[in-house]
């Protein structure tokens, strides 16, 4: 359908005033519906040409309102052929809103907030929800503190904003650059969205440098590994936590991945053994996981365990924060100045259980779940043990060569 509009300017001579002035107006006309604007100006009738619409003679009051009338057609045109040329239904409020600058709507930071834990409930895991409410939090407590206001628009949110914001995080108990790092990086993330929405047409800290520290993780020596293999504990609740960890220690499963692990992810593998096939709950990316003697013995173990017993599970796996408490028991009880968590068991399976037994990277990768080599690497550190006896067979080819030549 052909969108056909027309503009005319007039002086409306319905609202003149005691000195015969009347003001100017521009009336837009599509499809035969109306929108009348003011131009802000007002005329002597006698000096208005209505039939070439525009003030009479070339003085300079005629000249300056004669600019103004053609500014205002001009402007209004080319606000209704964007309107058509991107696909818009063209109407006379539209343009003149348009016209006006009322369409503009700045979303604020708190919607944008808002449309992300909305609309990503379905996508991203409750924990990484969680995170957002945090970072949320903080900068809520921002805002107000800092900037003396419940809310500010996204546009407002600019390079400035983020080195404000950091030094405000670096001044917050209990955050350290890491974590300080992790809010700024999903503050970038929802202003990644905002572009992609549309809500501001440039991102302006996309360019806002995040400078995490590398972080050595904990993981057992092999001389940890087999002291706590062989201690025995009085608890019933240690003993299980420990079979736990022990397992993970020898799969590599996160603890979300132990929690739901069930008989039927146990398949028999490619050389004849049985297997875990599943997928990581974090990332569903699909591992396949040999399993070795001890996490075999732990599951037969098991089996008909109280907990367990009436459902599809395979291990007696207790709540995060509970696993964490009973493994700073058992830490205490062996004297490991290590705080033991479940990342430390998946750090061990990657280095003391494999990498240090010879398991290439690109294997090891795999039995974790990684995409990419690179985040395997944070895991899989050089264990001092390792690098002796590399640098031992070196010094052995060098004395043999040096023998040669002497």
């Amino acid at each position: 359908m052909q969108t056909n509009y027309t503009i005319l300017v007039w002086a409306n001579k319905s609202k003149k005033n005691s000195e015969n002035k009347a003001p100017i107006y521009a009336r837009l006309t599509v499809n035969g519906r109306r929108a009348e604007i003011s131009l802000n100006e007002k005329i002597d009738l006698k000096l208005w040409d209505a039939k070439f619409h525009k003030a009479k003679g070339s003085t300079n009051i005629a000249r300056r309102i004669n600019l103004k009338i053609d500014k205002a057609i001009s402007k209004l045109n080319t606000i209704c052929e964007d309107i058509i040329r991107e696909g818009e239904l063209l109407t006379p409020s539209l343009a003149k809103s348009k016209y006006l600058g009322n369409h503009i709507k700045h979303e604020t930071l708190d919607q944008l907030i808002k449309y992300h834990q909305e609309k990503m409930a379905n996508f991203l895991k409750p924990g990484t929800l969680k995170n957002y409410y945090t970072t949320q939090k903080y900068l809520d407590k921002y805002i107000k503190e800092k900037l003396k206001t419940s809310d500010i628009y996204i546009k407002q949110v600019n390079y400035k904003f983020m080195i404000d914001f950091e030094d405000y995080l670096r001044n917050q108990k209990g955050l350290n650059n890491n974590g300080v790092m992790k809010h700024l990086e999903r503050l970038k993330k929802l202003m990644n969205l905002a572009e992609d929405l549309e809500w501001i047409k440039k991102n302006p800290v996309k360019r806002y440098k995040l400078r995490f520290e590398e972080v050595d993780t904990d993981y057992l020596t092999k001389e940890e590994l087999s002291k706590l293999i062989n201690t025995e504990f009085k608890k019933t609740t240690l003993k299980q936590v420990k079979d736990v960890f022990l397992f993970a220690c020898y799969t590599g499963l996160a603890y979300s991945d132990l929690k739901k692990l069930s008989a039927d992810e146990i398949n028999i593998g490619i050389d004849g053994n049985k297997w875990i096939y599943t997928r990581r709950k974090k990332t569903n990316s699909a591992i396949r996981i040999p399993l070795l003697k001890l996490p075999l013995e732990i599951i037969q173990k098991y089996k008909d365990h109280p907990r367990i017993k009436d459902t599809d599970l395979l291990l007696p796996v207790f709540t995060n924060q509970k696993m964490n408490q009973y493994l700073k028991e058992i830490a205490t009880e062996l004297k490991f100045n290590k705080k033991l968590s479940s990342h430390v068991a998946r750090h061990t399976f990657a280095t003391t259980v494999t990498l240090a037994n010879g398991v290439p990277i690109e294997s090891v990768s795999k039995l974790l779940g990684h995409t990419k080599i690179s985040t395997t690497q944070i895991y899989a550190r050089i264990i001092d043990t390792k690098l002796s006896d590399d640098f031992r067979k070196i010094k052995e080819i060098t004395k043999t060569n040096n023998a040669k030549i002497s």
